[in-house]
């Protein structure tokens, strides 16, 4: 039996998802609906976007769009949810490995310069988390994001340091990661040049920073 995959909003809320399409008719129709949505943001942005439109790409009726998304930010949100998915995957493949501290260099170094890529590159990426200080609901999803890439972080740190004061070290990359987060935001705000400039600048201080945990305790003052 077919049921809604994401609730409606209420009272600026995001209302946990509920049951996904069991079917594989409805997957795939879902999967024709955040297509088409994620084609319209590419265009026009979010902000412009109609369910109409969504629903007339995808080559559905509004009422089945309705079934499974109560409204445009419920397709935002699952939007944003398969990004953080996905993201969280590549960081944590990344990370697994790194036994060293030139490991963690080259492993960050080349994370940063992959997700500052997929903003540049996804439009629709860059639409929602350009617009996440808006919503109270992807403001709590990025929080939760940085805290499981964090925790990736945290556990590098560990193994490289395991006589060291955990909080302290769980502390350090939980703000490296929201100080990253934030930084993406502003990079692609500004013209390429100094986006460019501003996310090597972030590169050296998140470095800086993780790599002193290798040498002493953690100064972040």
């Amino acid at each position: 039996m077919e049921g809604s995959s994401v609730a409606g909003s209420q009272d600026g809320q995001i209302a946990s998802p509920r049951r996904a399409p069991s079917q594989q008719r409805s997957r795939e129709r879902v999967e024709r609906m955040l297509a088409a949505a994620s084609a319209l943001i590419a265009e026009q942005g979010s902000d412009a976007m109609r369910m109409g439109e969504v629903a007339e790409r995808a080559g559905v009726s509004i009422g089945s769009l309705y079934q499974f998304f109560a409204d445009k930010r419920a397709i935002i949100w699952a939007l944003a949810e398969r990004y953080t998915a996905e993201s969280q995957a590549c960081i944590a493949a990344a990370l697994a490995q790194v036994s060293d501290a030139e490991g963690l260099r080259r492993a960050f170094s080349e994370l940063v310069d992959i997700y500052y890529g997929l903003f540049l590159a996804e439009p629709v990426m860059r639409d929602i988390w350009s617009g996440t200080q808006a919503d109270k609901a992807l403001r709590e999803l990025e929080l939760a994001d940085s805290r499981a890439n964090a925790e990736f972080l945290t556990a590098v740190l560990k193994r490289l340091r395991p006589a060291a004061d955990p909080a302290t070290l769980e502390t350090t990359a939980l703000l490296i990661w929201q100080m990253g987060e934030a930084t993406m935001r502003l990079a692609i705000s500004v013209g390429r040049k100094e986006g460019d400039d501003l996310v090597a600048a972030y590169k050296r201080i998140a470095l800086r920073e993780l790599l002193d945990q290798q040498a002493g305790p953690c100064n972040v003052g």
